[in-house]
């Protein structure tokens, strides 16, 4: 079942410490963007089911990436796309929108998504795996 529009972004929000709805959503859409040009198959299917439509919408119709990127270099992408933002922002606006992400996914499927993703992704969704 997906989780509410207005519920994620809240989540996001309190999370992230966003001034607004807007902002939490002007995040999400790009975090979710770059995030689902790295995942395949099912299991982006079955994480976009757990979003509510807008989101899964747009993790579903990702630019497609050439290479996966490292966790670094997926922070320094985010930071490219969200108009002011530094690495160490960016840092923290991946945090809000993966946490969230992570907790509509459930545990399961959080460690699936993980294993599609490049070593040290754990940590932007707040998931330390043992090493």
């Amino acid at each position: 079942m997906s989780m509410r529009r207005e519920s994620f972004l809240a989540h996001v929000q309190e999370r992230g410490e966003y001034e607004t709805a807007e902002d939490a959503d002007r995040v999400a859409r790009v975090v979710l963007a770059l995030l689902g040009a790295h995942l395949v198959g099912s299991v982006r299917a079955e994480l976009a089911a757990r979003l509510p439509e807008t989101y899964a919408l747009i993790l579903l119709n990702p630019l497609q990436a050439a290479e996966p990127l490292s966790p670094e270099r997926f922070v320094r992408a985010t930071a490219a796309w969200i108009e002011g933002a530094t690495e160490k922002t960016a840092l923290w606006d991946i945090g809000a929108v993966l946490s969230t992400t992570a907790a509509a996914a459930g545990d399961v499927l959080t460690r699936e998504v993980l294993l599609q993703l490049p070593h040290g992704y754990d940590l932007l969704f707040g998931h330390p795996q043992p090493t």
